[in-house]
């Protein structure tokens, strides 16, 4: 981007102003289902998920049901979901009050300004619309994004 200055635009001696484009428009995000985990509150949910840790129910919806065919065939899955009740406006955070500060962009705290998160699941099974998995970390009732695939299919 190019700096810009104009005796019109508003501008101060010495100020400079980036020429951009106006921003976009927000994203618009499909929720494909639900995921169920044991845990209610932030509190109770692990830091990180376990591939050896319970077991929990990703419910799709029923307009995105025929794009699992074949999802059986992987051991592993990706699944992107949104953590909807966490704060968007942090950019500093002290995790666990422990006294050191950091960017929110140094941390995987769930306060984001996007709350987006990731996590590597075990595929259990598939039964109808419900898919279940080990490795979630996340508040049940949490909104699901996508479902990606591992790279290898089970042997």
């Amino acid at each position: 981007m190019e700096a810009k200055r104009a005796a019109s635009d508003g501008l101060r001696p010495g100020e400079a102003a980036l020429s951009v484009e106006p921003v976009p428009a927000p994203a618009k995000l499909y929720f494909i289902g639900r995921i169920f985990t044991p845990w209610a509150t932030r509190e109770e949910c692990p830091r990180q998920g376990d591939l050896h840790g319970p077991l929990c129910r990703v419910e799709i919806a029923e307009t995105w049901v025929s794009a699992l065919v074949g999802i059986q065939s992987f051991e592993r899955l990706q699944l992107l979901y949104w953590m909807h009740l966490s704060r968007r406006d942090l950019v500093l955070q002290n995790p666990r009050q422990g006294g050191e500060v950091h960017g929110t962009f140094a941390l995987r705290s769930p306060l984001r300004p996007n709350p987006i998160a990731s996590s590597l699941v075990a595929l259990e099974r598939v039964e109808g619309a419900s898919l279940f998995v080990r490795g979630l970390d996340c508040i049940t009732g949490t909104p699901l994004l996508d479902i990606k695939p591992e790279h290898c299919p089970r042997a």
